[in-house]
């Protein structure tokens, strides 16, 4: 795909991944040889996207395991959970981390020895970062049938490669559209307070050569209004059972605006997002630091000091303004309770 590298890789007990913290200014993959490098990388942002991130959770795992290979079972098995145990508080929104997690505990086999039990966690992390591309992939292929020639489609934040290992979701069908010839414009939101739509979407597109206009935020409405926007795709962080989205903080907002001006709005997200027992009320909406806000990219002072400052990381949109669910196994449409479990294929 160009010139873009996968987002995540494992490398002989090394977990490398790009630091979208720099972006756009330099594509930079940074080495992480140690749990807290990579709990600092989930919790800075320097890897995102809910696939992403799962995989990151699946790699850090093996890396612990990979290192106490030559300990006793004891030992090994021990490390491991400390590991998910920190894992688990690094960022609780997004549901593919703790799939990642649960699908590593899934192969930990005790009947085995240290050697056969590290090497079935690190194959299992590396199907997981596999099977996520071909999702991605396929989500393309499903979803690209939903955007027609002269689509002006709007997208938000950043549901790309590198939200996931590679190609993307939202920004995977709009990749697939545009490979498949069709005439496409992407508006893209900037994504305050991290500008990952400025930073990170715009950085994909453009070198993908598809053709884009960045908007702030708050010029949505006005666009819609106007008649400018003719689809809307976006990612999601955690799917409940009756279509709920958690997403990036203003997707809440994009949903209702589309459904005002009878703009279709579509999720995109693998089944891995799913999670299919909780309820509203059991999801903790992140929150992050004050000086995302107060500051530009957290480093250029914007606001007085010494202010109360509310930072939520992500919003709920009830599926009542969701067009459709895009996935690697088809579209869901309403009703969501019903053709959820039918569409993945669970009883």
């Amino acid at each position: 795909m160009g010139k873009l590298p996968r987002t995540i890789i494992w490398e002989n007990g090394i977990v490398k991944m790009v630091d979208q913290t720099l972006l756009p200014k330099k594509l930079k993959i940074i080495e992480c040889r140690t749990v807290d490098e990579i709990l600092d990388a989930i919790k800075s942002m320097k890897i995102r996207g809910a696939p992403a991130i799962g995989v990151a959770a699946a790699m850090t795992i093996a890396m612990v395991a990979k290192q106490n290979e030559n300990e006793s079972k004891q030992i090994l098995i021990s490390k491991i959970y400390e590991t998910i145990d920190k894992i688990r508080n690094s960022r609780p929104t997004a549901r593919n981390l703790f799939w990642a997690i649960e699908r590593i505990i899934k192969v930990i086999d005790l009947r085995k020895d240290s050697i056969q039990i590290v090497n079935d966690i690190i194959n299992e992390a590396l199907r997981i970062a596999e099977e996520d591309v071909l999702m991605n992939m396929r989500i393309g292929e499903i979803g690209e049938k939903l955007i027609n020639d002269g689509d002006n489609i709007l997208t938000y934040c950043n549901a790309g490669t590198f939200a996931t290992v590679y190609y993307g979701t939202a920004l995977g069908i709009i990749r697939s559209a545009w490979r498949n010839n069709k005439k496409i414009h992407v508006f893209i939101a900037e994504t305050r307070p991290q500008l990952q739509g400025a930073r990170i979407t715009a950085f994909e597109l453009k070198a993908e050569g598809i053709p884009l206009t960045l908007v702030t935020d708050n010029a949505i409405g006005f666009l819609m209004q106007k008649k400018k926007i003719s689809k809307v795709f976006v990612g999601a962080d955690r799917i409940l059972c009756d279509g709920t989205i958690y997403n990036k903080i203003g997707t809440y907002t994009i949903a209702v605006l589309s459904k005002v001006h009878n703009i279709p709005f579509y999720v995109a997200a693998p089944s891995t997002t799913f999670d299919l027992q909780s309820r509203v009320d059991d999801v903790k909406i992140e929150e992050r630091s004050a000086d995302e806000v107060v500051k530009v990219l957290s480093r250029y002072r914007i606001a007085p000091k010494s202010i109360n400052v509310l930072n939520y990381a992500f919003d709920i949109t009830p599926p009542s303004y969701v067009t459709g669910i895009i996935t690697e196994k088809g579209i869901i449409l309403p009703p969501f309770n019903e053709n959820i479990p039918k569409i993945l294929g669970i009883s």
